[in-house]
């Protein structure tokens, strides 16, 4: 029996960033409770050859490099708020002569060796904040984060959103995989007419890469886009996991079964912006369920993590600009929602909504979820 302290949730995202924008709050809730969360991130690959006018505003970038100013990560590639003004001798006009510094760093070594000499092993004192194989720096220290240096003025824009991406995993405290499929855009779906419109009819869903990755994780609960806004990516992402639920068990080594523990999420801020409030408003009528399974709505309280789902927002920089304007407005959009689905769920404060897949239960009154 799993206790739900070792349980494992997985939520696929289309895209860089649509886990943040719409789970942000029960991810920081399950991380609080010492739960285990990966992100599955599906279309976050790119394509070869310049882009089209088009297809750098669908992503995101307009027709300026907007792209950040730091490498993931690595605190000496952030650079500095104000012009620091430079010395005679070269150097900043806080930083210490290098004579002295030195002297200090020998009499710091000498007081760690005295510090340490009844151990078995030692440390070296490190006043300089310099690297060297005696004194490494945190930051040099292997751990989840990208420790690579990224030159972002040559960087395509798959892998600045794949930074942005692994950015949000390391302050979320979850794991994230990249399947890097091609995003829509790549696909040779043109104007927000056809990225917003129907599936091509040879453009199947990533069935068999989300399945492999989704049994690979072994999941307590799986969640899945919506699709409300209609972008041809979720609703590829969306069937896959429609897919899983109406899977047949097989009667050798059966795949578990996923009902009951497959939501649907609703997909922000398209659902702020349509005024989205149940599945039957989706273009398609509703979901396609298979025989015996209902959608339950269940809500969950973020009002003590809306400034952590904020955060991690944040650090998609490359996508603020297009979905919000600017900081406030993303602000102003996340307090008017998850206020209006808090009250609708008979919360005080802020709830984000998740659609269950439940299996229908059929009693006097009729079936029920």
């Amino acid at each position: 029996m799993v206790s739900s302290a070792d349980m494992t949730h997985v939520f696929i995202a289309p895209h860089p960033d649509d886990v943040a924008l719409s789970c942000g709050g029960l991810v920081a809730s399950l991380r609080e409770l010492g739960q285990n969360v990966t992100i599955v991130t599906v279309f976050s690959g790119s394509a070869q050859g310049p882009l089209s006018a088009y297809q750098r505003t669908a992503l995101g970038f307009g027709n300026k490099t907007l792209a950040p100013d730091t490498v993931a990560f690595r605190r000496n590639n952030v650079p500095a708020d104000l012009a620091v003004p430079v010395g005679a001798g070269g150097a900043p006009a806080w930083a210490a002569d290098p004579g002295r510094l030195a002297v200090t760093q020998e009499l710091a070594n000498l007081q760690a060796r005295q510090f340490w000499q009844r151990a078995a092993w030692t440390r070296n004192a490190n006043v300089s904040a310099q690297e060297t194989p005696a004194r490494p720096l945190a930051d040099s220290v292997p751990g989840q984060g990208s420790l690579e240096a990224v030159d972002l003025s040559s960087a395509g824009i798959a892998e600045i959103r794949r930074i942005e991406d692994e950015r949000y995993a390391y302050m979320a405290e979850c794991a994230v995989v990249w399947l890097d499929l091609p995003d829509a855009v790549y696909r040779g779906y043109e104007g927000d007419d056809q990225l917003l419109g129907p599936v091509r009819d040879d453009d199947p869903a990533p069935y068999e890469a989300i399945r492999r990755e989704v049994l690979r994780l072994e999941p307590q609960m799986v969640y899945a886009p919506l699709a409300v806004g209609n972008h041809v990516d979720h609703q590829l992402c969306r069937e896959a996991v429609l897919g899983l639920l109406d899977e047949t068990p097989g009667w050798v080594m059966p795949a578990p079964g996923f009902v009951g523990r497959v939501s649907f999420y609703e997909d922000f801020p398209y659902a702020w912006w349509g005024d989205f409030r149940a599945p039957a408003e989706l273009p398609s009528g509703g979901l396609p369920l298979p025989p015996g399974v209902a959608l339950a709505a269940r809500y969950t309280d973020i009002t003590e993590q809306l400034d952590r789902k904020a955060a991690g927002i944040r650090l998609y920089e490359s996508q603020l600009p297009r979905l919000f304007e600017s900081e406030q407005g993303m602000l102003d959009a996340l307090a008017g929602y998850h206020t209006r689905v808090a009250r609708e769920g008979g919360i005080d404060g802020f709830a984000e909504r998740y659609w269950a897949a439940m299996p229908l239960q059929v009693g006097r009154t009729g079936p029920t979820p």
